[in-house]
C-alpha cells in the first residue's frame, strides 16, 4: 500500500467528526470516498494533506519523493488576478522549486490547459479553475492527489473531461488518488475502489462496481408503446415527462427492457437512479 489510515479519530468539542476510520489505497489506485454532505469527507482530507491533526491514528505514505502528496480541498486556492503562469510561480516558490518555462509548459498541458494563455484567471471557467488548482497539485510531483468534490459545479462535459484527465493521470503517472463526491454514480465508473462515510464513520468499503450496482434501485426508462406490454403495470411504474420510473435492481433491468422491446414497446433510454442511502447499514439511516 502506498498510503494507509489507521484509526483516525477527530472531533471539534463535543462534535465527532471522525470516528475509528480506516482507509488504504494501492500505488496507481483510484480510490473513491462517497458521503453526504457533512459526513466528515472534507476533514478527513484536510487531516491526510496535514492542514489539521488527527485527536489519533496514523497517516502513512509510502513515498521518498519531494512531495509524498498533493491535493485540493474544496475549490482551488486561486490568486485570480494573476495569470496561470503567475499562480503556478507563486505556488512554485511556496514549494521550493524552480518552475522554468518547459515545466511550466509541461504541467499546463498535462491538465489539458494552453500554456499560451496570458488572460487573468478571473476570467476561466469553473471547469478550467480546477485543472489549474490541479496543476498547482502536481507541483513537484506526488505520488499521491487528493481531490475533494472536485465534480461540485461542473456540467455534464466538464466532468467527463476531468475523469478523462484522472484516469490519464492514474495511469500514465501511475499516481495513487483519493476523490470524494456525495454523488455516487460520479465515481462509480471511475473509481478501483469506493469507501462509504456516514456521520464520521466508515461504513463500507468494495469494488467500485459492485457498490455502485447496490445504490441502483430504480431506472428511468424512457420512450413509447409501454400500453402493449402485458407485465409492465405490474411493475408498479410512476410517470414522468417522456416514461416511467421503474424500482427494480440492475439483475432484472436487462430482462424487463429486452422482453419490453419484444412486445413492442420502443425504448430510447434506460436511465440508472442511484440512491447513496441504500449504502448505509440500517443504523446509519
Amino acid at each position: 500500500m502506498i498510503f494507509r489510515a489507521t484509526n483516525i479519530y477527530k472531533s471539534y468539542g463535543s462534535l465527532k467528526a471522525l470516528s475509528e476510520v480506516n482507509l488504504e489505497c494501492k500505488k496507481g489506485e483510484i480510490c473513491g470516498l462517497i458521503g453526504a454532505n457533512g459526513a466528515g469527507k472534507s476533514t478527513l482530507f484536510k487531516i491526510i494533506l496535514g492542514l489539521i491533526k488527527q485527536d489519533s491514528g496514523t497517516i502513512e505514505i509510502d513515498s521518498f519523493g519531494l512531495k509524498p502528496i498533493g491535493g485540493i480541498i474544496e475549490k482551488p486556492a486561486l490568486y485570480e488576478y494573476l495569470t496561470a503562469y503567475g499562480n503556478l510561480k507563486v505556488f512554485s516558490q511556496v514549494q521550493g522549486l524552480n518552475l522554468s518555462t518547459a515545466l511550466y509548459k509541461e504541467i499546463m498541458v498535462q491538465v489539458g490547459l494552453h500554456p499560451e494563455r496570458k488572460d487573468i484567471v478571473k476570467n476561466y471557467s469553473l471547469g478550467m479553475k480546477q485543472r489549474l488548482g490541479l496543476a498547482i497539485a502536481l507541483l513537484n510531483k506526488p505520488d499521491c492527489l487528493v481531490l475533494d468534490e472536485p465534480f461540485s459545479g461542473l456540467d455534464p462535459m466538464g466532468i467527463h473531461g476531468f475523469h478523462k484527465l484522472i484516469k490519464k493521470l492514474s495511469i500514465e503517472n501511475k499516481i495513487t488518488i483519493l476523490i470524494s463526491s456525495h454523488i455516487v454514480g460520479e465515481l462509480a465508473e471511475l473509481c478501483d475502489t469506493l469507501y462509504v462515510l456516514n456521520k464520521g464513520r466508515m461504513i463500507r468499503s468494495g469494488q467500485a462496481d459492485e457498490l455502485y450496482n447496490t445504490s441502483v434501485s430504480s431506472f428511468k426508462i424512457l420512450g413509447s408503446g409501454f400500453q402493449k406490454v402485458d407485465f409492465f403495470n405490474a411493475l408498479n411504474p410512476v410517470e414522468i415527462q417522456g416514461g416511467y420510473l421503474v424500482t427494480t435492481n440492475r439483475t432484472k433491468i436487462s430482462s424487463i427492457i429486452k422482453e419490453m422491446a419484444i412486445q413492442g414497446a420502443e425504448i430510447t433510454a434506460c436511465i440508472p437512479q442511484t440512491d447513496l442511502k441504500v449504502l448505509f447499514d440500517d443504523e446509519c439511516l
